[in-house]
């Protein structure tokens, strides 16, 4: 009987496992995220164009104002180009591209369900949509704007508002890439399979996600 009550009490010892099992990341699902990337992008494009207005409107056209020494000033110049002024007998293209980029754009900000991923989103399209208009609606022709940069950075170039907001938009990107944030977390009540959704949409790195205001 010993022996049996022995064999029984190590059959249901609990097993010790040294292996530590990482639970899945939890990211939080919200219904919003479209709305706060378009906010974001409405922002960019009003502070964008409310400072080109203001940068027409003060300062001489090529003369540099120094605010941090040689690092950092305002040069009013007109570019029919990319940054660097790059292709500037090509405006077209940069027109064609910019209105493809805001329109893929667009629709990620609208799939997104990741506060983090409509920051991202928000910045890049609020960028790109103010550069469009400049594009289309500038002198010297419909399509062919050139864009207001005002902003000079030592010698190297001169940019914008929608400049700065499209560096911290791809930066955050990639950073959201890097750690396999999702674009849309999956809500923690779904049953279904994970659906593929744009960027990072196989990060099976990632767990469920914590629902979070509105339906998909």
């Amino acid at each position: 009987m010993s022996e049996q009550a022995g064999t029984d009490e190590t059959a249901h010892e609990p097993t010790d496992s040294s292996t530590p099992v990482s639970a899945p990341r939890q990211q939080r699902w919200t219904g919003r995220a479209p709305w706060l990337a378009f906010g974001i992008a409405a922002t960019v494009l009003v502070v964008d164009q409310l400072t080109k207005m203001w940068a027409e409107a003060t300062l001489t056209r090529g003369e540099r104002t120094p605010l941090v020494g040689d690092a950092l000033g305002i040069q009013l110049i007109y570019n029919p180009g990319a940054a660097f002024s790059f292709g500037e007998n090509t405006t077209w293209i940069f027109t064609i591209a910019a209105a493809i980029g805001v329109g893929v754009t667009a629709w990620f900000a609208w799939r997104a369900r990741s506060r983090a991923w409509a920051t991202a989103l928000g910045l890049v399209l609020g960028g790109a949509f103010t550069h469009l208009l400049d594009r289309l609606f500038r002198e010297p022709s419909f399509g062919q704007g050139h864009v207001v940069d005002f902003i000079a950075y030592f010698d190297w170039f001169i940019g914008n508002v929608a400049d700065i907001a499209l560096f911290f938009g791809v930066v955050t990107f990639l950073t959201l890439e890097l750690i396999g944030i999702r674009l849309r977390p999956e809500p923690a009540d779904s049953s279904g399979p994970s659906e593929p959704s744009g960027p990072s949409a196989g990060g099976g790195a990632d767990g469920g996600g914590v629902r979070e205001g509105g339906a998909a």
